[in-house]
């Protein structure tokens, strides 16, 4: 089944292709059997007889005048030669036919041989029994080889119109199934402005149809979850903006309270922020061509503030690579803030370009205690965090935001737990 097509087009391009060729080789085998054959049978019956005619007085004793004689060879273009004279005539050239021979043998009551040489007109040679040694030379005058030059060229014109009607007939069926699917990629990105149009066949217009209901249910779900959230995150924060202005305010004998308090409202603030960043990246964004080395630089001097050792390696050959700025550097700042959450030594981040020359990949690797394979990959979605191994502080969106933005970009995140001890977490954005 390796050779055979996977997509709908191809597929039925190519069964009708299949079809036409069963229909010519069972036309060709039909039209060999009932229609040539008795006809070569046919001509080679009125042949023996002209043959016969030929021997008339060796067979049957008739005596011909020499005048009528030179008439007959002369009106038929029939020759008798002897083998050195066919031979010299063209019999070298010639190709014997045993069914015609057989047949021939049959009417001539005696052993004959039958070879027909390929010129224009085609020439029949017997050697009758009557005569052996003694060539028989019956030109063809209406059977010409271009006559089966033109059918060939015929039925390969009609076999190559048919697969050309059948290619273009496939293309107009599967034309909205290949607008279909483009749509349903854009609508997986988040994006829901393609509206398709209601054409095709009875079923796809249904299909169509039932998907752009879909798309805008879905588009319609998706903002009543962007007003909502961005409804509770901002209504979160004018009661911890109070709780805030309150706790400022409170004695210094309650200082020990008081930075509890305010610790508390920094990280709930931090989660806020991670909620609007997940529900921000949505939707594909237009992607320009950056500096990669500079915005993954930029990054790790901002994380500097941690007082932690973050070293960077950069690859000089991703001075331009399709991202989106603010995106990446916010999938960048998450990869080093879960490496300073959840590890305590030193934090390498690295930038590479993969093996096939497709991918710019920026790599950062901690010394903590990694992740559970079990739990490599659903870490990603919302609110999962590895907490066996990396504790459970944050909102759980983390990766989560990382894994959209990324999936938005077209490429593919990796966690690795790395044969020394800690995790490598690595982004791969397609060139």
């Amino acid at each position: 089944m390796g050779m055979f097509p996977r997509s709908a087009f191809g597929q039925t391009v190519f069964l009708v292709a299949a079809l036409l060729l069963i229909n010519q080789i069972v036309s060709y085998i039909t039209v060999s059997f009932y229609v040539v054959k008795p006809t070569i049978e046919q001509v080679n019956l009125i042949l023996s007889k002209q043959v016969k005619t030929v021997f008339i007085e060796w067979e049957e004793g008739v005596e011909v005048s020499k005048e009528a004689s030179d008439k007959f060879f002369e009106i038929t273009g029939i020759e008798v030669m002897t083998q050195r004279q066919a031979m010299s005539e063209g019999l070298a050239e010639t190709r014997e036919y045993s069914m015609l021979s057989r047949s021939m043998s049959k009417e001539l009551n005696g052993s004959a041989r039958v070879r027909i040489s390929q010129t224009d007109p085609l020439v029949y040679w017997v050697e009758a029994p009557q005569a052996p040694g003694y060539w028989v030379r019956v030109p063809l005058t209406g059977l010409q080889e271009n006559n089966l030059k033109f059918l060939t060229f015929y039925l390969s014109s009609i076999g190559f119109l048919s697969v050309l009607g059948g290619w273009l007939f496939a293309r107009h069926l599967n034309r909205p199934l290949k607008a279909l699917q483009q749509a349903a990629v854009k609508v997986g990105v988040g994006d829901f402005s393609t509206k398709l149009e209601e054409q095709g066949s009875t079923e796809v217009i249904e299909v169509t149809r039932a998907f752009n209901q879909m798309s805008r249910g879905i588009a319609a779900l998706e903002n009543d979850r962007r007003l909502l959230m961005a409804g509770v995150s901002h209504d979160l924060r004018t009661p911890l903006t109070r709780i805030r202005l309150a706790t400022e305010m409170m004695s210094d004998d309650e200082d020990y309270l008081r930075e509890g308090i305010i610790h508390d409202i920094e990280d709930m603030n931090a989660i806020i922020d991670q909620f609007i960043e997940y529900l921000r990246h949505h939707k594909r964004e237009e992607l320009e061509l950056e500096d990669l080395n500079a915005i993954v630089s930029e990054v790790v001097e901002a994380e500097q503030k941690h007082h932690r050792t973050i070293t960077f390696k950069e690859n000089p050959s991703l001075s331009e690579v399709p991202v989106s700025m603010v995106a990446i550097k916010r999938v960048v700042t998450n990869m080093i803030e879960n490496a300073i959450r959840y590890s305590d030594g030193d934090i390498e981040v690295e930038t590479r370009v993969s093996s096939n020359k497709k991918f710019a990949i920026v790599v950062v690797n901690d010394h903590g205690p990694g992740i559970p394979e079990s739990e490599l990959e659903t870490v990603f979605e919302p609110f999962k965090q590895g907490d066996a191994a990396r504790g459970s502080e944050g909102s759980g969106l983390g990766l989560a935001i990382i894994k959209r933005i990324v999936d938005m970009h077209g490429g593919r995140v990796q966690l690795l737990n790395r044969p020394e001890g800690g995790l490598s977490a690595q982004i791969y954005l397609p060139f």
